[in-house]
């Protein structure tokens, strides 16, 4: 029985994120018709998704501390009925600046995943993590995929405010199912040295604990990289559709399929890119990180050429845009395993809420960023040049934490045998 339950947390939170990033990436297939509502340029658009990161920016360390010190169950049922509530209020803005103060406050349960990958933790141990947050993780492109379809197929019909209301109010029905269906498990329950104790001994949120770890190298190094990782994902998801209809000349049909191709390979890369980081993780406690290096390398290369490929050819562009997506997400189930595999089970959702913090820092202006650079010149350089960039300074940072991973990780291996002989003692 117990096995079942936590598959069905699983399904839970995957249900929970693949809704959530639906509703979440929805404005980026509906860039144009909201524009054109509105009357804005591309900056102006750009600002709006900016002013959300920044919101969700000042809110991960609040969801972080929060999550470590109060039940972490019923606080994620929460961030699905604030994500519901907002969405809401999103959909019936009368005029630009009131659609900007509504979409930012969206970025409220943007920044509520770290409960989830900090109680998946509690269920499932080092050595499979990385396949877990990747079975997890493809909800989010699958996400962006059905949010496409349904601004493909119902933006004319419904209208883009419709939309919203129907997101927000499967926010507030999944708030429902999470806050009685979901039970909260004993922190470190699933650590290798706590397997045969009847008790496990639990330690609350310590805040000499939390500042430790911006004393642990390998954590500074990945923090390091979430300032520049995310600014790939947000001037895709935000930009790369309307590139498609207005650069490279597609129809909304043909710009349809090709991301509905390329975002199913971009799913794969997550459970690819986690099975792979387990597989050396077994062997080597740098398997992770090395892993998620040869990824970003291997996407920014194959952006290159997707971006490259001559007007009019499909088909060969698909192709490339698929190789890029698949490599691309390589990294991201990784990065949330190793976090776990050096910081302790009651300060987990702390960092990674800096991590996240950090990452939606340096991020939030990607989208601005790239809007200004496209009125200057064009979208596809806005994307080249941005992508390329940091991706390249985040295979260099991730060898950074490689230097470093195998004497935190087995830092906390010792702190985690300490607790279990202390659960032994207990128990005798």
């Amino acid at each position: 029985m117990k096995s079942r339950y936590r598959w069905f947390v699983v399904f839970l939170f995957f249900m929970f994120m693949l809704l959530h990033q639906v509703d979440r990436l929805l404005i980026g297939p509906l860039t144009t018709p909201i524009m054109d509502e509105f009357g804005i340029n591309e900056a102006q658009m750009g600002l709006v998704s900016t002013f959300a990161i920044l919101v969700a920016a000042i809110m991960y360390p609040i969801w972080g501390y929060l999550y470590d010190r109060y039940a972490r169950a019923k606080l994620i049922a929460l961030a699905s009925l604030i994500w519901g509530s907002t969405t809401w209020l999103n959909a019936i803005a009368p005029n630009y600046n009131t659609f900007l103060i509504t979409r930012s406050s969206t970025g409220i349960d943007d920044s509520s995943y770290p409960g989830i990958y900090s109680l998946l933790s509690d269920y499932f141990g080092p050595n499979v993590r990385g396949k877990i947050y990747g079975l997890i993780q493809t909800a989010m492109p699958l996400g962006y995929l059905i949010g496409m379809l349904m601004a493909v197929f119902l933006r004319d019909s419904l209208g883009w405010r419709n939309i919203f209301i129907l997101t927000g109010s499967l926010g507030i029905l999944l708030a429902i199912v999470i806050f009685f269906g979901l039970k909260e498990p004993a922190r470190g329950k699933a650590e290798p040295e706590m397997a045969g104790l009847e008790e496990v001994p639990t330690f609350k949120f310590d805040r000499k604990v939390a500042l430790g770890l911006l004393r642990r190298k390998s954590l500074l190094f990945l923090f390091a990289q979430g300032f520049f990782g995310v600014f790939p994902w947000q001037v895709i998801t935000f930009w790369f559709f309307r590139f498609l209809e207005t650069e490279r000349n597609f129809s909304t049909n043909e710009a349809t399929t090709i991301m509905m191709v390329a975002i199913l390979a971009l799913s794969a890369g997550y459970f690819v890119g986690g099975s792979i980081g387990d597989f050396f993780f077994k062997r080597d406690y740098r398997g992770r990180v090395l892993t998620s290096a040869v990824g970003v390398l291997a996407g920014a290369i194959l952006l290159v050429f997707t971006l490259n490929v001559p007007m009019g050819q499909m088909v060969p562009f698909m192709v490339f845009l698929c190789l890029t997506g698949l490599t691309m997400s390589i990294a991201s189930a990784n990065v949330q395993a190793t976090i776990h595999d050096v910081a302790e089970p009651e300060v987990r959702s702390t960092a990674q809420a800096m991590l996240s913090f950090i990452e939606n820092i340096g991020s939030a202006i990607a989208p601005f960023l790239a809007g200004l650079i496209a009125v200057r010149s064009s979208l596809g350089n806005a994307i080249l040049l941005i992508c390329v960039s940091t991706w390249l300074v985040c295979a260099a940072l991730f060898l950074g934490v490689s230097r470093y991973i195998k004497q935190d990780a087995e830092r906390l291996r010792g702190v985690m045998r300490e607790r279990a002989e202390l659960g032994k003692a207990v128990s005798e």
